[in-house]
């Protein structure tokens, strides 16, 4: 019976793909500026999809050109106002089926309610897994996302994934900062493994702080393993919203005589309480990031942004033809 279904899902995106004609990118509100940025590094147009609200709220949207057998991109990232951008990106993949487009693919440059990957007490939901149910009954044929806060999140899924990484974007900036004397800082152990893999990249060292959550917004780190006293040191992580994290790592690694310290961050979401920290944590001398979400203030220069229209450009010019992702998960591609 498994194997029944396999083949068929198989099939379907087989047909999918030789009726597929053309790519379609469109923007919902969540971050246009990015859509646009992907549809000129493709040398297309963005597609025109006029979306409004009902005076009692509700999302309304219409597709305002042809899709019937287009390869449609539909980017929004679920930030800011998660479950507003969420229906919108719900009600857009809706339209775009019932215009009978030949494949939907989902671009979620940031994967909300990731965070919500697993029952860590009793009686709280997966809304991770809930996202992706969602989804695919809205329609996504496929999902382009990146750097997941948990990588099993694309087990949720039985749709293709196609996780891509904010480290080959990252790694050029990062290297002229730290030089041929850093060392990469996990700010917990569940961000080991990325900063591992940001080690490797670097030819850098590796160090962890430990840490323990008091509460939602509040995070006392206290032991550092590792060495990196005269070295500059950059704390890598997928997301922040408080800095919380961020800063009091920053002051664990400075007081063990750190030269300087850096953070390289997929996600920025922060919020004032994080703007605030992290203007008062001199520890940290900048934060690299990505314009994955929207980032409107960069404090004054202590948040540098690094933009991933062509990461995921290259990526949806890929998959429309068919070929390989994996060589953008490496710097030179």
């Amino acid at each position: 019976m498994l194997s029944l279904v396999h083949s068929v899902c198989h099939k379907k995106m087989e047909v999918q793909m030789e009726e597929a004609k053309h790519i379609c990118v469109y923007s919902g509100c969540a971050h246009p500026e990015l859509s646009q940025q992907i549809a000129n590094y493709l040398g297309i147009n963005l597609g025109k999809c006029h979306i409004t609200h009902f005076p009692d709220g509700e999302i309304f949207a219409q597709f305002e050109e042809n899709v019937r057998r287009a390869d449609a991109f539909l980017i929004q990232p679920i930030c800011n106002q998660p479950n507003d951008n969420l229906m919108e990106l719900f009600i857009m993949m809706d339209a775009a089926r019932r215009a009978s487009a030949a494949r939907i693919t989902a671009v979620l440059p940031y994967f909300g309610y990731a965070r919500q990957d697993r029952k860590d007490k009793p009686r709280v939901p997966i809304t991770a897994k809930l996202v992706a149910n969602l989804l695919t009954c809205a329609g996504a044929d496929r999902v382009i996302t990146m750097d997941l806060h948990a990588q099993q999140i694309q087990g949720f899924f039985d749709i293709p994934v196609d996780h891509l990484y904010a480290r080959p974007v990252l790694v050029p900036h990062i290297k002229k900062l730290i030089g041929d004397n850093g060392v990469v800082v996990a700010p917990d152990s569940g961000s080991a493994k990325m900063a591992m893999a940001y080690g490797d990249m670097l030819d850098a060292g590796f160090a962890v702080v430990t840490k323990r959550r008091i509460n939602a917004t509040t995070v006392a780190s206290s032991h550092l393993v590792g060495d990196v006293k005269d070295r500059i040191c950059v704390i890598t992580d997928d997301l922040t919203s408080t800095a919380g994290t961020l800063c009091a790592a920053a002051k664990i690694l400075k007081a063990n005589g750190a030269a300087k310290v850096y953070c390289a961050v997929s996600h920025c979401l922060l919020n004032e309480t994080g703007k605030e920290r992290l203007l008062s944590t001199p520890e940290i001398e900048q934060m690299i990031t990505t314009d994955a979400v929207p980032v409107t203030d960069t404090l004054g220069g202590k948040i540098k942004v690094v933009s991933i229209a062509p990461l995921l450009g290259e990526a949806i010019r890929r998959i429309h033809d068919g070929k390989s992702v994996s060589s953008l998960f490496y710097i030179n591609h």
